[in-house]
């Protein structure tokens, strides 16, 4: 019995069939492209989510300032 030309399971090596074949465009590659352009890259999506933290930051480390120059508590020793 003679082997018939084709498909050889013996021989077969996936990963080089991988390879061998064409990549295929992503057919929602341009769908996407908003999420990640304008408004809604990564630095604009979290520049406003503690809106208040540098003011606070601001305002507590000169009320710390004030408290170690001004407020000294001379009955403590």
């Amino acid at each position: 019995m003679s082997q018939q030309p084709g498909f050889d399971p013996k021989t077969f090596d996936p990963i080089k069939h991988i390879l061998r074949a064409p990549p295929r465009p992503d057919p929602w590659a341009r769908s996407e492209t908003w999420r990640y352009t304008g408004p809604f890259t990564r630095f604009n999506r979290f520049k406003g989510g503690l809106p208040g933290l540098g003011t606070a930051t601001v305002a507590f480390t000169i009320y710390c300032a004030y408290e170690y120059l001004f407020l000294s508590d001379s009955h403590h020793g």
